[in-house]
């Protein structure tokens, strides 16, 4: 039975029923997206190390052996479980290589890593072009700096219910189920998160002028 077309909760259950090429096709599908989330999240110090594509391939195979497990418990959607041991194998990098701070794993896993400043101007560009209100001059590079700051000035739920959904490109759900939160509290951080970059993208700027 071809498998290709088949919706991610079809995938599951077949995975469930023991279908081995679902489960196959069901952790393939999500490469793009773990690579797209390890460009946003890698310490830039980490890649001349650390090759993406080590990093999902231990994902994946992990999220193998672990998948009957959270087939039975189903205690989040698949792909947040699935960056989830993503992020987890990220962190262990980090802590390895980088050990800017020692820290356990589990203690580090609740940290943000800095945006690197590619991921920075990938941010503002998104911004600018997502109809936030955040205006296409922002987006030059003389004025990235105020956007990292203005993200930082963000509470960190906050800045990252932005940063899941402009640059790991996830639904509202999605980022709800990695932050641990309601889908109706996501969006409503998503929407005060943009409100208050705007007020402080736009602090000043006309003084500037």
């Amino acid at each position: 039975m071809r498998v290709e077309g088949s919706g991610t909760e079809e995938l599951l259950q077949r995975a469930q029923s023991g279908d081995g090429v679902a489960m196959q096709t069901l952790l393939a599908r999500h490469r793009d997206r773990l690579r797209r989330m390890i460009s946003v999240r890698m310490d830039p110090r980490l890649a001349p190390r650390v090759d993406a594509s080590d990093v999902i391939q231990e994902t994946l195979a992990e999220a193998c052996r672990e998948l009957p497990d959270y087939l039975d418990r189903r205690p989040c959607p698949f792909y947040p479980w699935l960056r989830q041991i993503a992020w987890k194998h990220l962190v262990e990098l980090h802590r390895r290589h980088v050990k800017a701070q020692r820290r356990t794993v589990r203690r580090e896993a609740r940290l943000e890593m800095a945006l690197s400043d590619p991921s920075t101007a990938l941010l503002a560009d998104r911004l600018a072009a997502s109809g936030t209100s955040i205006p296409g001059r922002l987006v030059r590079q003389e004025l990235l700096g105020r956007l990292r700051q203005a993200l930082e000035e963000l509470a960190p739920p906050d800045r990252e219910v932005v940063v899941l959904r402009h640059l790991e490109q996830l639904s509202l759900k999605e980022a709800a189920a990695i932050v641990g939160i309601t889908h109706v509290a996501a969006r409503s951080r998503y929407r005060r998160a943009i409100q208050r970059l705007h007020v402080l993208l736009h602090d000043g700027s006309e003084d500037r002028r």
